[in-house]
């Protein structure tokens, strides 16, 4: 695998927020689950991907080329979408297809007549004739259609029912067999058990975890409290939640040997993101 995307020691300040040396990699063909609770920093990063944001400091490169020098070049290898359209909301799709389309080199009439039907999409509806699933679905098709290597998204299962968003992951699993690489944020974290190849994961503008999917889910382990549990024990939780059924730690997987004789479960992206953000997120 070649490495599509590097991020290395990205910054950017706000009055009341910072990006703080962000870096990781996209390789060629995976896909990428980027994850954080709201403001921790997601979008401002992707958009900084795109020079929709301009960081402070640090580098961003593409298939080996610096943003800053071939923006342009690289741009037309990029699938850029977002969670919603906001744009052109009383033109009919065919329409805006029709000036969208001229700026890419590699636009693909037919691979974008394959979305159209793939995702159900009349050419003659208006923007605000659509729900915001479908907004999404048109989003993705522009995004698809001119023979992206690399496909940057923003909350793209967001608004779609379930039935969709399954539709919608047997798509990136398509395509990324192809060799596309895909980065897409997401607050639902089934998904990326699903087909995510590896995660990142960014907490107050910092990254505590890039890593294989497998690897950042083994790393942990949920064993559920009970009056029994020593100090020694409490010590080790990384992070406690509370349900009808009881409390719930989350320990690190090399500290389950404090724990013989309770139950320690392998558990999922979602519990483990829970249970981080109750600590505050130190892995």
């Amino acid at each position: 695998m070649s490495t599509v995307l590097s991020v290395d020691n990205l910054c950017k300040e706000y009055q009341k927020f910072a990006l703080k040396d962000v870096s990781f990699r996209v390789e060629t063909g995976s896909i990428m689950g980027f994850i954080g609770r709201n403001g921790a920093g997601k979008t401002t990063t992707l958009k900084s991907l795109m020079n929709l944001v301009h960081p402070s400091a640090g580098e961003i490169s593409f298939f080996g080329m610096p943003l800053k020098e071939h923006e342009n070049e690289i741009k037309q290898r990029i699938g850029y979408a977002t969670g919603g359209v906001h744009y052109y909301q009383k033109k009919k799709i065919k329409d805006i297809i029709d000036i969208t389309k001229p700026f890419y080199e590699n636009w693909d009439d037919n691979m974008y007549m394959h979305y159209i039907e793939l995702f159900s999409l009349d050419e003659n509806k208006k923007l605000v004739e659509l729900s915001e699933g479908m907004k999404v679905k048109f989003n993705l098709t522009i995004a698809l259609s001119h023979h992206a290597d690399f496909l940057i998204l923003d909350e793209p299962t967001s608004g779609l029912d379930p039935v969709s968003r399954e539709e919608l992951l047997e798509v990136f699993l398509d395509i990324a067999a192809k060799g596309v690489a895909i980065l897409f944020s997401t607050h639902i974290t089934s998904d990326l058990d699903k087909c995510a190849d590896a995660i990142t994961y960014i907490q107050k503008g910092e990254i505590i975890a890039s890593e294989k999917t497998e690897e950042f889910a083994n790393a942990y382990r949920l064993v559920q409290i009970t009056e029994a549990m020593t100090k020694e024990q409490n010590d080790k939780f990384i992070g406690v939640c509370r349900s009808k059924n009881g409390e719930t730690g989350l320990i690190s997987s090399k500290d389950i040997g404090y724990f013989e004789g309770a139950q320690a479960a392998v558990t999922d992206l979602e519990t483990i993101m829970v249970h981080l953000e109750k600590k505050g997120g130190q892995a």
